[in-house]
């Protein structure tokens, strides 16, 4: 029996680290899209224990030329474009290469597929950041979207061409909406991380205090390794659609504090301070997905619990920091 191909752009990053293991444990051949950069970024893919496991071809998404190229070498019977520039801070600090990356990157994806490999299934990383300011309490598939970042803008632009692929050029393009999703392998950019990172070397006594910004808003957080499973089941329907992943919880960034410092018996209120310097321009001040559509179509849902994800990614970074602390 011939194994499925799958490409991935963005391979090096959480989802994508995520991702490989699960098409490697289904029995899959993975390729995965290397933008060639000065900084390591295998490391998630050492972590798995998959970096051996998987093809990497030289790629960007800036480039269609080069995702041809990938696509021809490849053969892949799916596709998922997980790769972007994804911090929303850094959106508003470079909001052009956000855009070509994060908004373009997907349509490049999307016409070399129409061109080189039409056949091929196509997974489009959208995002809960689209909603943006919310219009509904709860989001779900049908809330209509208000992106207050160039991330997010970025985002509804990929999203919106992956409907028109699919209408237009009949593209099997699904668009996976997913809320905010964690894990061990998140960079330390990212607030669950850097609140991990900080209550690990606050514990080990390596640092003092950690400064957030609003530490009021609320996201709807679940577990890397829980999302990637929709994204493979999104691409094994009988027709293409689009689905909201999330917990159907939202938490302040206050509490998900709490939930990590209490796990090493710390008072987040004894080491948390105010900085003005990490608000945002305009915050989403609530974010909230309604996964009913998902459960009931692809039989998903999401297992991890946020106490359960937050003490898992406190004991990483304990173990982390110790090995960096050792003499």
């Amino acid at each position: 029996m011939t194994k499925k191909k799958a490409l991935i752009t963005g391979i090096t990053g959480q989802d994508g680290a995520y991702l490989s293991k699960l098409l490697l444990d289904k029995g899959y051949q993975v390729y995965g899209l290397l933008a060639r950069r000065s900084s390591p970024t295998i490391w998630r893919l050492e972590y798995l224990k998959v970096l051996d496991k998987v093809t990497l071809l030289e790629g960007d998404l800036t480039d269609i030329a080069s995702i041809s190229r990938a696509l021809l070498a490849s053969e892949p019977d799916e596709v998922y474009n997980l790769g972007a520039q994804s911090f929303v801070a850094t959106s508003w600090e470079q909001p052009l290469l956000t855009a070509g990356a994060t908004g373009l990157g997907a349509l490049h994806i999307l016409e070399a597929l129409r061109q080189v490999r039409p056949q091929a299934r196509f997974y489009q990383a959208s995002t809960s950041e689209m909603f943006g300011k919310i219009q509904e309490p709860m989001q779900s598939e049908k809330t209509p979207f208000y992106p207050r970042s160039p991330y997010g803008v970025s985002k509804l632009f990929a999203h919106w061409m992956t409907i028109n692929y699919r209408e237009s050029f009949n593209i099997f393009g699904c668009s996976g909406i997913l809320f905010n999703h964690e894990s061990p392998l998140r960079g330390i950019e990212f607030v669950t991380r850097k609140v991990t990172d900080a209550v690990a070397r606050i514990k080990l006594g390596a640092q003092d205090k950690l400064a957030l910004g609003n530490i009021d808003a609320k996201r709807d957080w679940g577990f890397s390794g829980d999302y990637v499973e929709a994204m493979w089941l999104m691409l094994q329907q009988d027709a293409p659609d689009d689905f909201v992943v999330a917990t159907g919880r939202t938490t302040t960034v206050r509490d998900m504090c709490r939930i990590a410092f209490d796990h090493v018996g710390l008072d987040y209120e004894k080491y948390v301070v105010i900085d003005p310097r990490f608000y945002r321009p305009a915050e989403v001040e609530v974010l909230l997905g309604n996964p009913a559509k998902a459960k009931a179509k692809l039989g998903w849902e999401a297992r991890t619990s946020l106490e359960d994800l937050m003490r898992m990614m406190v004991d990483a970074d304990l173990a982390r920091v110790k090995r960096e602390l050792r003499p």
